[in-house]
């Protein structure tokens, strides 16, 4: 059985054509950028690995590309569209209605639409993907992985907000959770390669988005994002924690209107507005050459990881490993080492050498005085979507 996974991101399209159920990788791509003039596409396979830079302006160009790229004559992998038997899809915003990867329909649809004003970089995206899928593979399954299920087993101490009851009985105003499929993935990856009894892990999604989630015992204990995927972490374009009394302000003595507040703080903040730049690549770069606004950024983004990673020690009462994923976790040597650096009260002591390794491979970064464990693990929400999709149907 050949199931293609569809990760429309709020910047990027991720996929992965897998045979199950030997998980084999039959080819993957990236779409990132989208919105610009330069978007990069990569497409590998087993006799290709091709780049292409080109102008895509939206998920729908994107998704187009990909499927274009499956399908074609000399360098496409599958003869038809028949070759697919489901579509897995990441959905980011589930809301209470989905605990578990579910078969899509127009209901479902209806509610991943509804539950878009809560993820609005994502839930439109995710549903893009959606219709484009079944558009291109018309006898294909449809299934959505949720990011939410993972932080089902968040205790009421931490999910629930300091608001009237009703609100959250009635209304279901809570943290939910973002990026869960990835946490799931990477904590089973550290679990099996710590063989530990019981652990307290730390796991740290860095990407356009982030997150950070406390997990004891493999299960979600406290999450950094909430009701929205907005707070918590800096990200790309979005601000992360502040005070929301900087909301009244900026409606009451300021004048913007709520949308335009919604926008500020989702499409204009984080990274792209304290640099300009949304890509840490970008911000890296110019923090080398000298810009002050990016050297801040930097060190602003890592003391805010080390303000979660102190509180959720706290949380838990103790700390077997940290661990570092998705595309600036894995890749970003610098805030790796300036989010570990004067953590050895925590046990946490970086081995400079390690981190400046590349590699694709599950990796220690700590020294070996190091009592606590510092990890790479490449994220891989395209099989754990897959898995999932394939047990769904089985």
């Amino acid at each position: 059985m050949h199931i293609l996974v569809i990760n429309s991101g709020s910047s990027s399209i991720k996929f992965q054509l897998i045979k199950m159920p030997s998980e084999a990788l039959v080819c993957s791509g990236l779409v990132e950028r989208i919105g610009d003039k330069d978007a990069v596409i990569n497409y590998k396979t087993d006799g290709f690995d091709i780049q292409e830079t080109t102008a895509i302006k939206n998920h729908n160009e994107g998704l187009k590309k990909v499927v274009g790229f499956l399908l074609d004559a000399e360098k496409g992998v599958i003869k038809n569209t028949d070759a697919i038997s489901i579509v897995g899809h990441r959905v980011v915003h589930g809301g209470n209605s989905f605990s578990d990867t579910t078969l899509i329909t127009d209901a479902v649809k209806q509610k991943i639409d509804d539950y878009a004003n809560l993820a609005p970089l994502h839930n439109p995206n995710n549903l893009e993907g959606i219709r484009v899928a079944e558009a291109l593979f018309p006898n294909a399954k449809q299934a959505a992985v949720f990011d939410t299920a993972f932080f089902q087993t968040l205790p009421e101490k931490a999910k629930k907000y300091p608001l009237p009851n009703e609100l959250y009985t009635k209304h279901g105003i809570q943290v939910y959770g973002f990026h869960g499929t990835s946490h799931k993935y990477v904590t089973e990856k550290a679990l099996d390669y710590l063989q530990l009894n019981t652990s307290k892990i730390i796991t740290i999604h860095l990407g356009n988005g982030c997150s950070i989630t406390a997990t004891v015992d493999g299960k979600s204990k406290d999450h950094s994002l909430g009701f929205t995927p907005s707070n918590g972490l800096i990200m790309g374009t979005r601000s992360g924690d502040i005070d929301h009394a900087i909301i009244y302000y900026l409606v009451n003595s300021l004048g913007y209107s709520l949308d335009k507040v919604t926008t500020l703080l989702t499409k204009e903040s984080g990274l792209l507005g304290l640099t300009g730049y949304s890509d840490l690549r970008d911000i890296q770069t110019q923090a080398e050459l000298g810009n002050d606004d990016c050297k801040l950024a930097l060190d602003m983004t890592a003391y805010r990881i080390k303000k979660y990673i102190g509180a959720y020690v706290a949380a838990m009462n103790g700390l077997d490993a940290i661990v570092f994923t998705a595309g600036i976790g894995e890749n970003s040597k610098v805030l790796r080492e300036l989010a570990c650096k004067d953590m050895d009260y925590f046990g946490l002591v970086l081995d400079d050498a390690k981190n400046r390794i590349r590699s694709k491979d599950l990796r220690e970064i700590n020294t070996s005085t190091s009592k606590t464990k510092i990890l790479v693990i490449p994220t891989n929400e395209e099989l754990e979507i897959a898995k999932q999709a394939f047990q769904l149907l089985n």
